[in-house]
Formats: structure tokens, sequence, C-alpha cells
């Protein structure tokens, strides 16, 4: 069996000992010093590569005069802004470990993640301070915090003072530490190669306390530079993103890209589908990336007839909505739509190839001159055959694009690790071409008489309906198909499309879904339970079961 793969990547910095941040920014900032590389509409400032190099060196500095040593790990905490992205450079020139954490995160979240890393300092935005205060012993090992201002600066630092912390405004990590408190020249900054660690990014877990992935520099760098493959991306682009920089789809799947192409990063501090076509204008984006729900909440904006009056070329979405593709490509005048399926601890191992018609509902083909990669029996990790569902098992061919392990938790490590081959939890199929295509997550997977059903699948039909705002699908038992299930479709409704009812949501999904995988049960109700990084909490709703105010379409 002849198999198609993605050939496409060549990586934009050929030697791999250069795969590391610091060495990146230093070319760029030598080779086109007064290109911008940030651009921050919400701040009215921009910052050529030139000046980022100065910025960051002037925080990496900072950081290490008041104390950090190489390695240690500097927790943020902080919505999009420059400052978070000078202190994210500033830790990789000076050769520690960023640890972004979710601003959503709080009491055991928080105090979870900052005693696993073990952090020394943080950098957080105001109204986050006294979260920390509440977390003592978790946050004991950290020295000291500069704060963001967003408009209670003073109150913050003076409740970290009276917890026992050291705080300062960020404005002092942006200064001349040089010059402020060491002769010049007798702080250089270190060395940092592609094999030391860049950064601990946590994982949202479902059923137990998230994962630090940790990631070497030249990860970091891979996965970016797949981007710039993904999308084409040259200098004369313009990358938006408006998703949370403490997430990788904004830091190494946006942000990072541009500064490997040499290209303008655009930052948001928030996604507005109202606004959207006019942020592509105003700011001269050419490319953007879509998460989620995002999709879906352009699709259903009221049409204008200069839409597709923008500069905008490509769209990265993870995942695609398939039938969405061509209403907005015409809609809009977008070129290509492209995906990748990756994870924080992979980088991208499955990629779809610019401007190629993909079969419907396929994430891309194997990189294989960088991954092996397998689909796997998740009991005894055999392979299984061709158009069988398995578990992705993933291993890479090049050091250091996956990631190291989780920080300080080595035996979920050797768990995800066995057999030497990193396990996803991800089912998928692979069709007799090379397409793989995402089927659900193992523990949310559903079988219905018989057949598999992708609960991912169900969401993105009834999403289709105008009034649907965000649908999860679980398995619940099924009452006369012992070992098998029945399906449950919990459905939020609003914006301006009215309400429909359970009838005509399930005549919606007649057509859009094989018979036997539309829904049996409808619950409408008001929000979901989430993680705090937004994901649903479907174990919760599979808990609850069938209710006595869910819908039956058999009863």
């Amino acid at each position: 069996m002849s198999f198609r793969y993605y050939r496409d990547l060549e990586p934009t910095f050929a030697d791999r000992a250069q795969w590391a941040l610091p060495t990146v920014l230093r070319h760029h900032a030598s080779e086109r010093p007064d290109a911008v590389w940030l651009d921050c509409p919400e701040e009215g400032r921009t910052w050529t590569f030139a000046e980022m190099l100065t910025a960051a060196e002037r925080v990496g500095r900072s950081l290490l005069v008041a104390g950090a040593e190489r390695g240690d790990r500097i927790v943020l905490v902080a919505q999009n802004s420059s400052q978070f992205v000078r202190t994210w450079i500033g830790t990789a020139v000076a050769g520690l470990v960023e640890v972004p954490i979710n601003t959503a995160y709080e009491h055991d979240f928080l105090a979870h993640q900052v005693s696993t890393v073990e952090a020394t300092l943080a950098v957080v935005d105001d109204v986050y301070a006294a979260r920390f205060v509440a977390i003592p012993e978790a946050a004991k090992s950290i020295r000291k915090f500069w704060v963001i201002d967003t408009g209670s600066r003073e109150e913050a630092m003076a409740t970290l003072r009276d917890a026992g912390w050291e705080a300062a405004p960020f404005e002092e990590l942006d200064e001349d530490a040089m010059a402020r408190e060491v002769v010049d020249g007798s702080l250089p900054l270190p060395e940092v190669g592609p094999h030391d660690l860049a950064s601990v990014l946590f994982t949202s877990g479902t059923t137990g306390p998230s994962k630090g992935v940790a990631m070497p520099h030249a990860q970091m760098y891979f996965f970016a530079d797949e981007c710039v493959s993904l999308v084409r991306l040259t200098p004369a682009d313009a990358w938006m993103s408006v998703t949370p920089l403490f997430h990788g789809n904004a830091q190494f799947m946006a942000a990072y890209p541009t500064l490997v192409a040499g290209a303008r990063f655009v930052t948001r501090s928030r996604f507005s589908a109202s606004r959207w076509v006019d942020q592509l204008r105003e700011s001269r984006v050419t490319v953007t990336n879509f998460i989620g729900v995002m999709m879906d909440f352009i699709s259903k904006q009221e049409p204008r007839d200069d839409d597709a009056d923008n500069p905008l070329r490509v769209v990265f979405a993870a995942p695609t909505a398939a039938t969405l593709v061509a209403p907005l490509k015409e809609r809009y005048g977008i070129e290509a739509f492209v995906e990748v399926f990756g994870l924080t601890e992979t980088s991208a191992p499955i990629i779809s190839p610019y401007g190629e018609e993909r079969p419907a509902g396929a994430a891309g083909l194997a990189a294989d001159e960088w991954f092996d990669v397998k689909l796997v029996d998740p009991e005894n990790d055999e392979e299984v055959a061709v158009g069988e569902i398995g578990e992705l098992v993933v291993r890479p061919k090049v050091p250091f694009i996956c990631s190291m392990g989780y920080f300080n938790m080595p035996d979920k490590t050797v768990e995800a690790w066995r057999n030497l081959w990193f396990h996803t939890g991800d089912a998928l199929r692979r069709d007799e071409d090379g397409w793989f295509y995402f089927v659900d997550r193992f523990k949310d997977a559903l079988r219905r008489r018989g057949e598999n059903i992708s609960s991912y699948e169900i969401e993105t039909s009834i999403l289709a309906h105008p009034a649907v705002l965000e649908c999860a699908v679980i398995a619940v038992p099924a009452s006369s198909e012992a070992g098998e299930d029945e399906v449950m479709a919990y459905v939020i409704t609003g914006g301006d499309a009215a309400a429909p009812s359970p009838q005509e949501l399930w005549e919606h999904c007649d057509g859009r879904i094989p018979s036997f995988a539309v829904p049996r049960y409808l619950r409408f109700v008001e929000e979901l339970p989430k993680t705090p990084s937004q994901r649903v909490q479907k174990a919760k709703l599979r808990a609850l079961g069938v209710t006595a105010d869910t819908h039956d379409r058999e009863a």
C-alpha cells in the first residue's frame, strides 16, 4: 500500500544548532532590524525585531540580577499584552524557563501548577496577585513578583508585600539592569541551545491534575516552523492571534512562527466575532487562526457587502469544520484553510498540504521525514489495519522535536511514553491514501448498534444550526443493547435565531448525521461544566445521565 505523506517542510533555519529562540531573534534583529515584529493595536505600540531584542535582553538581565539562575522557572499569569511577550522572550534569552499559566486558574488548580514547577520568580497582572496570597504554601518558592498594571497595581503590590513577598512594577524589569546594578559587561547572557528547556506548558486534565509539558527550545522552534510551512509564511505576512498567549495555539503556533519567518505578529486581548473582519483590515492581516467554535461564530455573523474586502489569505483552523470551509472562503475571499493534528507533547506529526482539497473530515498526512506515526490497539499497542480506528502513537526521528516529558511527574511520563512511543489517547483512522481522520478521544468514544460514533462530528453538525451556541455529545447506557450506548446531546441555544424545539433539532440532524448517530436524548442547558481552559468536562455530564428534563426521541 502506498501512502501519501507531508514532505513540504524545509526548515527556515537549516542548521539544527540554531533551533533556539535567542538565536532566531538575534538573526532577524541583525538582518531586518527595523522591520516590525510585535504589533499591539490595543496598546497603540509596535516593536521592531531590534527593539524586541533590546527589550528582551533588559528583562532577561533583570531576572538574573534578581537572583534567577539558569533553568529556573518563571511563572507568568497575564492576559495578552506586550508585557507578556517581553517576559516570555526575556526568559528565553536569559536561559530561564517560562511557565505561562491559564488566567482562569486559582485555588487548587493554580497551587498544583506553581508547586509542581517550583517557580522562583513571577510576573502577573495586578488582578491575579491576590490568588497567590490564597496559596502561600504552594507559592513559597517564589521570591519576588513583578506586577503588570491593568488599573489596580498599587493595591496588588501592597497585598503581596503584606503577605511577605517582594513586589515591584513590571517597568523595573524593563529598565537597564546592567546600568542599574552591575558594571557593564559583567553579566553576560548565557548561550542557549536547542536542547535547553524553554517552557513548561500545562495540559488541562479532565480526570486528574494537569501535567506540565517540558518543551525544549528545539521543539518550540520546530513546532513553529511546521506552522511556517503549513501557512506558507513569509516576511510579507502579518499573523493575527486573538487566543490567549498562555496557550500554545497563540504562542508557538502563531507568535513564534512569525519570529521564525521574519513576519509581523498582531496580538489582541480577546476574540470578537463582530469585529473580526474589521480587525483584519485595520492590521492588514494575511494569516489568522481559529480554535473551537470560533469558525462557527464567524459564519453566523450577519453578512456584509464588504466582507471579502480584506487581505486575509489563509486560516489555520484546529479543528476545521469541513461544512463551513467553502462558504467562508467565498464570503471572505480566503485562499486556503489548513489544519494539523498535534499535541503540546509531540509537535504536529500530521499536517494538511496548503491549498489542497482534503477528503471531508481529514486532518492531514503524516510528516514522515520527522516522525514515526502509528495507530494501535490501546489495549496491547499492536498496530491496527488500515481503515480501523486506533490510538495515535508518535515518536520523533530528530532529537528534541518532542517534549522531554512531564515536569516533576516521572510516573506520568513513563506511562505516556510506554514502549518508547508517546500515547496520545486520541482515536484516529487512516484511509488507503494516507489521510488521517480524528474520531474522538478514546474515553469519549461512543458505539451504537455496532457502529463507532464520533462525538466531535455530531457536535459539529448540531453546531451548524443557527441557534445553537455550544454542544457536547456523550454516551449514556443503552437500555436494550448491552455493552453499547445511546447518544445524548447537551445543547446551549441563543443569539438572534429562535430557539429550536427538540423536534426541530432532531429534524436538523436528519440528513446531516447518520441515522444510527442521531442523538436519542437532548437536554437544553444554560451552561456546560468546563475546566479552567474551557474544555467541557464530559465525565460530569455522563455522571448526570438521563435527567427528568431530558427529551427522549423514542418517548
